[in-house]
């Protein structure tokens, strides 16, 4: 399995970006996918995630009503879509993959790995 994750950049506080997050190789509907970040000097956290089969989704308490997280089955797409950004939320943004059904928001238990895309928040 591989991911391949786009979209980070510059925006500034307030502002909109949205992550793509592309699977390819040996997948299955019995897996979940998630977006993890990690600020510098700080461990890796949870963002949000989401079941592949049946879409339930999670989300961190730091992110919620602002970030959600959605897929397009049809092009092995996870999408993390982030509105009203804070500097808080600058880190590198990593998407990564777990065999089976539940949700897991510890970095440790996800199998796959996506390269991580940058995203700085900043006037």
């Amino acid at each position: 399995v591989q991911l391949q994750a786009f979209g980070g950049g510059l925006v500034q506080p307030r502002g909109s970006l949205r992550l793509s997050c592309v699977a390819s190789g040996r997948t299955s509907n019995d897996v979940t996918m998630g977006w993890f970040r990690q600020a510098p000097g700080k461990e890796r956290e949870f963002v949000a995630g989401i079941r592949w089969s049946g879409g339930n989704t999670g989300y961190a308490d730091s992110v919620k009503g602002r970030f959600t997280i959605s897929k397009v089955s049809a092009k092995n797409t996870v999408y993390l879509q982030m509105n009203s950004l804070k500097p808080e939320d600058t880190a590198v943004y990593f998407c990564a993959l777990r065999w089976g059904s539940t949700i897991h928001t510890t970095a440790k238990q996800m199998n796959y790995w996506g390269q991580g895309t940058l995203v700085t928040v900043s006037s």
